[in-house]
């Protein structure tokens, strides 16, 4: 579809072009791989996964993992393809259910996005002071690694500022050095080390310092280190109105990040459980990074620290990937009038065409949500849980709501065909399951330490959802469900809304 039709199609879905569309497929492709970021996701929670269930939940739980959230991204890009816009998951709630299922939808996935900024950056933060440690004694107290998360943030923050071009740019970078590192890593991994483990002990070892007796449980709850890291992709949806050709190029890109991240993450993964010397000294390593220690056993201070040093820019390249997507979605919400001072949140700056005031709003949103961090670890992870809990179910709805209109659903140019319902179903009901998953405690006994706040974290975003909506429902609606032109002057029209 040439690019001139690509603005076509965004005005008749309701909305004028005023973001740059400098992105290419590659580019979108890039982006949604470098949120899923399996050296941020695999590395961050690989210590959970050895208490989990160990190595046989880790692998074959990834390879499966993988196999069902691809069914969910196929259904997703399906949808994707008909409603190229920035709001993404929210805007296809809205035209295939309504003005309720789009709020809500678009209050998950907002959340979730900006729970993500959070997550992400602090755990570069915390990988950051693990190398500093190594290299120069520095102590990684909460208040020195809060210090380093809001640099970051701020970095993430102006390399967004300047359009979305170097967005891209940095986006594609991402993708090699993702690649090359898994290769490094895994490569030195496997010269090096004087011992390794048998394939045994990679693929069939259990083990669970949970607390909970019932192994089945316990393997259920160790699925969560791969559903935490395959989530993000919904970032090449929301960068659709700065990609050309975005109606098959986002779908694309979608489909092609996950598959590439499923096979990367398997090899990252079996690479480093090859890699470990002694299970125990990993597993409560004083580095409070598994992986860290992995590198340390087996390559010594400076290998260790090296290598720490490629994992710390991929998460870099991860959380500036997902401060992009995050403003994105703050641009469109605003844009239909969804968040308190959408008027200044939709504003889009006329050199570089980048929604500045959104970008700020997300990485200072992202701050707040950190602030815990600072007094209680346990507090700290229910805030950050809003990312996967909310951001999981919001990619179900809108192949929920397809599936539910049967033929009402138009099609875009990439589909699947007869697939469609059989794919779309499978992904309804995974999701399902794991959104069940995320509220489950994950440690025996439950207490206020050790009780997984998913579920209040969950209850919390939809009972201020809730609240907001009979303040802000009069102003909040798509372009064909909102009554513009009485609600909002021509201003506004002009900043983006037709």
């Amino acid at each position: 579809m040439p690019q001139q039709d690509e603005e076509q199609r965004l005005r008749e879905l309701g909305y004028r072009p005023v973001l740059a569309r400098r992105m290419g497929g590659f580019g979108n492709f890039a982006i949604s791989f470098s949120v899923i970021s399996i050296l941020s996701g695999c590395m961050t929670l690989y210590g959970f996964g050895l208490n989990t269930g160990g190595p046989a939940v880790m692998l074959w739980g990834w390879a499966g993992v993988g196999l069902f959230v691809l069914c969910v991204g196929l259904a997703l890009a399906e949808v994707t393809s008909a409603y190229p816009t920035s709001g993404a998951l929210y805007y296809m709630a809205d035209r295939l259910g309504g003005r309720r299922w789009g709020w809500y939808t678009g209050w998950l996935n907002l959340l979730g996005l900006l729970g993500a900024i959070a997550g992400i950056d602090y755990g570069a933060a915390l990988f950051t002071g693990a190398f500093a440690n190594l290299q120069w004694g520095f102590e990684p107290t909460p208040g020195k690694t809060f210090v380093i998360f809001c640099a970051i943030l701020l970095l993430h923050a102006v390399l967004n500022l300047f359009g979305v071009r170097l967005v891209s740019l940095l986006n594609s970078i991402s993708v090699w050095w993702h690649l090359a590192g898994v290769a490094l890593i895994v490569g030195a991994l496997a010269v090096f080390p004087d011992h390794h483990q048998s394939p045994s002990f990679v693929f069939t070892e259990f083990a669970n310092e949970t607390g909970w007796s019932n192994p089945l449980y316990v393997a259920a709850i160790g699925l969560l280190l791969a559903q935490y890291t395959f989530s993000g992709y919904d970032a090449s949806a929301h960068l659709s109105e700065e990609t050309s050709h975005a109606s098959v190029a986002a779908s694309r890109g979608i489909v092609r990040a996950i598959w590439a991240s499923w096979l990367a993450g398997f090899v990252l993964l079996a690479g480093l459980t090859f890699a470990i010397q002694d299970y125990d000294a990993t597993r409560t390593t004083d580095t409070g990074v598994p992986p860290a220690q992995i590198l340390l056993d087996g390559l010594g201070t400076d290998g260790a620290s090296a290598l720490l040093l490629v994992v710390i820019v991929a998460q870099l390249f991860c959380g500036n990937a997902e401060v992009a997507a995050a403003s994105r979605m703050v641009f469109a919400f605003s844009r239909d009038g969804a968040l308190p001072g959408s008027h200044l949140w939709r504003k889009v700056s006329d050199r570089t065409q980048t929604p500045v005031a959104a970008v700020w709003l997300s990485v200072a949103v992202a701050c707040v949500l950190a602030l815990p961090s600072l007094y209680s670890t346990t507090a700290y992870n229910a805030v950050t849980a809003i990312n996967v809990i909310g951001i999981t179910p919001a990619y179900a709805i809108p192949v929920f709501l397809r599936l539910r209109a049967g033929d009402r659903f138009q099609r875009g140019p990439w589909h699947l065909g007869r697939w469609s319902r059989p794919v779309g179903w499978i992904a309804v009901g995974w999701v399902a399951c794991v959104t069940v998953l995320f509220c489950l405690p994950q440690a025996s006994p439950v207490t206020v330490s050790t009780m997984n706040y998913a579920s209040v974290a969950l209850a919390v975003v939809l009972v201020l959802a809730t609240a907001w909506w009979y303040v802000a429902r009069r102003s909040y609606g798509t372009p064909t469900t909102a009554a513009y032109g009485s609600d909002r002057d021509q201003a506004d029209l002009a900043e983006g809304i037709v």
